[in-house]
């Protein structure tokens, strides 16, 4: 079996067990509720994947004595004495960012897009969202 979906909430957690470890191997495993229905992902595996989609577009600049970052299109930008420094500010940027946007930006028409972005930061150790803005491998 390659793949696990269940008619109701009630059905997938009296098989949770069998629906993680479906997700953990990869499967496509789904929950319906009402008329939704929910994908259960591994997500080491969906914070990978949206790494590879997401490419970072951070643009570092030397300016005054010390870097600058921003990424075109999103309202985050950091500074710092040295690159390394800048690029730590902007990790905490991006967890601001998406904060916000879970607060009370995922409705606004200009940021409702970002999904993909948020996720990957919450699901993101600082290292990792390093190593996405400066395009290193996931």
């Amino acid at each position: 079996m390659a793949s696990l979906h269940y008619e109701s909430y009630t059905e997938a957690r009296t098989h949770l067990k069998r629906l993680l470890d479906a997700a953990a191997r990869g499967w496509t495993a789904t929950v319906r509720r009402d008329k939704t229905r929910a994908a259960v992902v591994d997500a080491e595996r969906l914070r990978v994947f949206l790494a590879a989609v997401t490419p970072s577009r951070a643009e570092a600049v030397a300016e005054g004595g010390g870097w600058s970052v921003f990424i075109p299109g999103l309202p985050v930008a950091a500074d710092g004495a040295t690159f390394e420094e800048a690029i730590d500010d902007m990790v905490g940027a991006l967890r601001e960012y998406a904060e916000d946007w879970q607060d009370h930006l995922l409705d606004a028409p200009n940021h409702r897009e970002n999904w993909g972005l948020v996720q990957l930061i919450e699901l993101s150790d600082d290292e990792q969202l390093r190593r996405w803005l400066t395009g290193q491998t996931p």
